[in-house]
């Protein structure tokens, strides 16, 4: 069997559950489940793993194009994978940059949690409703299901993905407000693995979101270099 059958075996590959589950859904949001895990912990390793996850899901929400047992097209959930590999790329590499600069010390992470300050809120949203308003005309024209919801899931990923990579606490807080969006919008379109995933990481958001505020409260001291004793 040749790569090209291989690849639409998988593909096609599903779970006869309903209309179908796709494999490359669930696999999809597992990729986005431990780039969420590795997050958390501060791991560059979370950018790498969440490119993958949103390739797959690219495809995914692309219903009538891709032909999924759905055949809806969500223009929104499948835009933002194409963000998220923009963002992530700038996550990956700024944060690759933190490690690699903080070498010495002992936890090898990629960010310094912090909060954004007014700045960086007032930032954060302007920047919300300036592209809600642009995606929601977008997302009408193209004629994506739910077209507010949808927008609101594009847009709060955006800016989540960007305070993770700046190391913003209050990312996480952005999380979960799409994942109370996500979770009704998903469900109702037959989306059952994507809408149990947004639950999860809702959870994740959660414990994340404290994590990160402690990191922020208590930071980790840089490792100091130890004393060399001279031979007598």
């Amino acid at each position: 069997m040749g790569f090209s059958e291989l690849l639409l075996g998988f593909l096609n590959a599903k779970l006869d559950i309903g209309p179908g589950i796709l494999w490359r859904e669930i696999i999809g949001n597992g990729f986005g489940l431990a780039s969420a895990i590795l997050g958390m912990q501060r791991r560059v390793a979370a950018w790498p793993i969440g490119i993958i996850g949103n390739i797959l899901l690219f495809t995914v929400f692309l219903g009538g194009v891709f032909h999924t047992p759905q055949d809806l097209d969500l223009w929104g959930q499948a835009g933002r994978q194409i963000f998220f590999f923009a963002v992530s790329v700038y996550g990956w590499i700024r944060w690759y940059g933190y490690r690699k600069a903080h070498a010495d010390e002992d936890d090898k992470a990629g960010v310094q949690p912090r909060w954004a300050g007014w700045r960086g809120r007032l930032q954060l949203a302007v920047a919300a409703v300036i592209l809600w308003v642009v995606f929601y005309f977008a997302l009408s024209a193209l004629g994506s299901w739910g077209p507010a919801a949808d927008a609101w899931i594009l847009t709060g990923s955006i800016l989540a993905t960007y305070g993770m990579a700046r190391g913003w606490v209050e990312f996480w807080l952005i999380w979960i407000a799409v994942d109370a969006v996500g979770v009704p919008l998903l469900l109702s379109a037959g989306f059952y693995p994507s809408a149990i995933m947004y639950l999860i990481y809702g959870g994740f958001c959660l414990a994340g979101f404290v994590a990160w505020w402690r990191l922020e409260r208590n930071p980790r001291p840089a490792a100091q270099p130890q004393a060399v004793t001279q031979p007598r």
